[in-house]
């Protein structure tokens, strides 16, 4: 777990719910930080969100974005407990004093309230949107344009994305923030305030893609279902069911397009029909059906294993489309064909599909470790990082704050 070494001493305090701030906090656990997670007593609205486990009935969802961070749980409707997030949020040393949040309309654990205590604190809020309103990335997505890019030609309606791509951009946005503001805090001692929009950091992806000044030169972008845009990129079926996705990006690719499916003549022909030079970009794109047709009988007359071999022999830009249960159902045939995941003993739970950090240091792999129980970690922490003993902690659990 050497890639553990990169954040190691490092005290982060995440009061997140969701998916942004939560995966943030994933990610410095995964290179060595020591992240430790609040919520309220029985857990964030977030603590039964799906997927849930079949066997238990426990959140999937909840314990793989949690994995390798300590678990505190407080009384926040209570003064004393506020005043125990904003304790281990302010606590003394130089790799501490750095909060990860996504709490919305709490004067109580604002920037100035933080800074008050510690004036190089580092705070690190996640919002929906710039003016404080609510988003979520669902509805950010659709406010984006990018609904109303996907779909298959002739479809007007827009369709969703089951992936929370910007939630999970907008966590590592946020361990960019903190990084960049503890290299400017360790040069300079100053804290810094940080707010990141879910809402901007969509926005800002698509228009650093430039598909707005497209928009706004060439109008609305046409539909085409799985065809990649700009280039050759399609989906083709096997005769047993496979299917492939196809993608050509390069002359290199498109000559072992042509070699390895035996249609390298009848691309000639298609090029000195239509006058489109088949060896760049645009003219593959403004070919593409044409091409699609050509292609797609090479595929439909051979086994998936044929494609497969044939494809990689000729060096062709090719995946596979495989359902999640097959993933699955690989990883459990062969648990290293994607080095990445890892199985794992999820108290609680059973066994699971976890990953390590894609970072791999010095060639390995972090590792994965499991999430801890709601609450675990409460008194150790209490004690460890603000100092508090026995009876102060035995007052605490009377009191309903622990």
């Amino acid at each position: 777990m050497s890639g553990g070494a990169l954040l190691d001493g490092l005290r982060v305090i995440e009061f997140a719910s969701f998916v942004a701030g939560p995966s943030a906090g994933l990610a410095m656990a995964q290179l060595g930080a020591e992240v430790i997670r609040i919520d309220p007593l029985g857990g964030n609205v977030d603590r039964r969100r799906w997927p849930r486990s079949a066997r238990t009935g426990e959140s999937l969802y909840w314990n793989s974005l949690n994995r390798g961070k300590r678990s505190v749980t407080l009384n926040l409707r209570t003064e004393a407990g506020r005043d125990l997030l904003l304790g281990l949020a302010t606590a003394p040393g130089p790799d501490a004093g750095i909060v990860v949040d996504n709490a919305v309309g709490r004067g109580w654990l604002s920037h100035e309230a933080l800074a008050a205590r510690r004036p190089d604190v580092i705070s690190v809020k996640v919002t929906g949107r710039a003016d404080g309103g609510a988003a979520v990335d669902y509805t950010v997505n659709g406010a984006s344009g990018v609904a109303n890019l996907t779909g298959p030609s002739g479809t007007v309606d827009p369709v969703n994305h089951v992936l929370p791509a910007w939630d999970l951009l907008c966590g590592q946005q946020a361990v960019t923030a903190v990084l960049a503001a503890l290299r400017r805090r360790d040069r300079t001692g100053e804290g810094a305030r940080i707010e990141i929009a879910l809402a901007d950091v969509a926005m800002a992806a698509v228009a650093n893609l430039g598909w707005y000044t497209e928009a706004a030169e060439r109008g609305e972008r046409e539909r085409h279902g799985n065809h990649l845009y700009g280039a050759f990129g399609v989906d083709f079926a096997a005769g047993d069911g496979d299917r492939v996705m196809v993608v050509v990006l390069t002359p290199r690719q498109w000559a072992a397009l042509g070699e390895a499916t035996g249609t390298a003549e009848r691309f000639a022909v298609l090029a000195d029909s239509t006058g489109a030079d088949l060896t760049t970009d645009e003219g593959r794109y403004g070919q593409r059906r044409e091409i699609e047709a050509i292609l797609a009988p090479w595929f439909a007359e051979r086994t998936g294993a044929q494609v497969r071999s044939a494809l990689d022999a000729a060096g062709v830009l090719w995946g596979p489309y495989r359902s999640t249960a097959q993933v699955a159902a690989d990883f459990a045939a062969r648990p290293g064909s994607e080095p990445v995941l890892a199985g794992l003993d999820q108290p609680g739970i059973g066994e699971v599909i976890s990953a390590s950090s894609p970072i791999r240091l010095d060639g390995d792999y972090s590792g994965a470790v499991p999430a801890r129980d709601l609450g675990a970690d409460t008194e150790e922490v209490l004690s460890e990082v603000l100092g508090l003993d026995a009876t102060q902690l035995a007052r605490l659990r009377a009191d309903g704050i622990i």
